[in-house]
């Protein structure tokens, strides 16, 4: 039995006082990638910056690919 599937993630940044980016919120897990592009959009000009992305994963083994960027607008850290 296999529970490979996609990862599709979005994440929220702000800056903090010194000018360091910070999670606006923890990543969210979203269904689709429509979806997470969408909520994406609405929340880019809230943000310093806003990231929708996905990756295969393989949960029960440990496994991920690369992360595949959906949307992005302003600044991201680097993804992992």
């Amino acid at each position: 039995m296999t529970t490979k599937g996609k990862l599709i993630v979005l994440a929220a940044f702000n800056k903090n006082d010194e000018g360091d980016l910070v999670p606006a919120f923890d990543p969210r897990q979203v269904d689709t990638e429509e979806r997470a592009k969408r909520e994406a959009r609405m929340m880019a000009d809230k943000y310093a910056g806003v990231v929708a992305w996905s990756r295969e994963a393989d949960p029960m083994i440990g496994e991920y690919g690369p992360p595949v960027v959906l949307f992005q607008a302003g600044e991201i850290p680097e993804l992992e």
